[in-house]
């Protein structure tokens, strides 16, 4: 063992994790969880209480709770006319925005525009078989009408994230929710954000009670049928409750998390350093490298505590093989996957559960958060294996559409008649029957 390696408690060794004993990462979780190792659970039973007064609160009484909600937990005193941003607050903000910031919010809103763009549907039939024409590689997509947008309080990139993908689809009406800041007003790259990605409202509210008021509307705010766009586990409660109300989300997008793959050609300095800012993110960010070198562990460790000078939220895991770290990632699922191996493409190729994955030494989390033009609201907490990350298909709706002339219908007049009638639906069959009776007509 690396000498290093034995000064640290929080490298993990997995000794037979393998396909004949797949029980190790639960009785891994077991033993770590009171060291908040892997549990990532968010704990949403304990804010439910909250969380369903705050919502019961808003859609029984509107602009006043959440004006009081407001009060209570953003420590502003607001008015029902100051909820709403208005056009000047925008102008003000776009001229607090220096030059230099302002043209690389532009350049990263192309690289979105453009990435999105790639994936919008686009209408068409084809002949499936002779005289049977069906959306076979393009349904009818339908954009949402008013779709609601969660931006976490100065994270101004969201609003590009979330707003811009239902522009692409064809959103009518894009509502934007953020937490005022003491002042009261909006953090001004927040508004400068969202007014270039085509919000058509922005909204001085943050916390379940945003969400509140974007399910079910207010005097001020609008009801709408979708909420996407990340949070704390207040807000996430608030979405999975908003869900039950009949108002659709995108997943659940709790706080942030990495997870790194490392062989031993891999680069201590990017690892430590992609670490650290998962960090940024707050306490309950998670940051893990998982290895089979225990010199690339024991260097991690020392560039962590060279870059910081203290020790951080991280956890490095040492497995057997490389297959056994693979295994692991899939179960782990995390948001944000990083490979840095010798063979990336291999390791790709396994991989199944991920929100996004950032292939090789120069593909760090930062760039996809900001300018590749990717995503970043991304399922947390194990949902990668559920759900896909935000795109533009979360603001449509898909209509399949089926054209059969004469003889197309002809060709399957039998299956059709005979199933109808073992389903003992005679007059699905007598539909199709009449259309060949001698005195039809075309």
């Amino acid at each position: 063992m690396h000498r290093d390696l034995q000064k640290t408690k929080r490298i993990i060794f997995i000794t037979k994790l393998n396909r004949e004993n797949r029980k190790m990462i639960k009785k891994l979780k077991e033993m770590y969880e009171n060291k908040d190792f892997l549990n990532r659970t968010l704990d949403m039973a304990a804010v439910m209480p909250v969380v369903k007064e705050i919502i019961a609160g808003v859609k029984d009484r509107g602009d006043g709770a959440l004006l009081e909600y407001t009060e209570k937990f953003d420590g502003v005193r607001l008015k029902e006319e100051e909820m709403e941003v208005k056009p000047k607050e925008i102008e003000d903000a776009k001229g607090s925005v220096d030059e230099h910031t302002l043209r690389c919010i532009e350049e990263a809103s192309a690289a979105i525009r453009d990435f999105h763009y790639r994936q919008k549907r686009r209408a068409g039939l084809e002949e499936f078989s002779e005289g049977v024409f069906i959306s076979d590689k393009y349904d009818k997509y339908v954009p949402l009408d008013v779709v609601g947008a969660y931006v976490p309080a100065s994270y101004f990139s969201t609003a590009l994230m979330c707003v811009i993908p239902a522009k692409i689809a064809g959103v009518r009406e894009i509502v934007v929710c953020t937490p005022p800041g003491k002042d009261g007003n909006v953090d001004s790259l927040t508004l400068v954000a969202a007014n270039l990605a085509g919000a058509t409202g922005i909204f001085k509210a943050g916390g379940a009670q945003a969400i509140a008021a974007l399910a079910f509307g207010t005097e001020t705010v609008p009801k709408v049928q979708k909420i996407v766009g990340p949070g704390n586990v207040y807000v996430t409660a608030a979405k999975m409750k908003a869900r039950e109300e009949g108002v659709e989300i995108d997943f659940p997008a709790g706080p942030s998390e990495i997870l790194i793959i490392g062989d031993k050609t891999a680069n201590p300095a990017f690892i430590a350093a992609d670490m650290l800012a998962q960090a940024e993110h707050g306490a309950k960010s998670k940051a893990v490298l998982i290895t089979d070198s225990e010199r690339i562990a024991a260097e991690v460790e020392r560039e962590v505590m060279a870059q910081t000078g203290k020790e951080e939220q991280n956890w490095i895991i040492l497995g057997d093989s490389m297959e056994e770290c693979i295994e692991f990632a899939n179960e782990y699922a995390p948001e944000h996957f990083e490979i840095m191996v010798s063979e990336p493409i291999e390791v790709l190729k396994k991989v199944n559960n991920a929100g996004s994955v950032f292939v090789g030494n120069y593909s760090p989390v930062a760039a996809g958060d900001y300018a590749t033009g990717a995503n970043h609201v991304l399922p947390t907490a194990g949902y990668a294996k559920l759900f896909s990350g935000l795109d533009v298909d979360h603001f449509m709706r898909r209509m399949t559409i089926q054209w059969l002339d004469k003889e197309g219908l002809e060709k399957i007049k039998d299956v059709v008649v005979r199933l109808s009638e073992a389903e003992g639906m005679e007059r699905h069959a007598k539909s199709v029957e009449v259309r060949f009776s001698q005195d039809s007509s075309d």
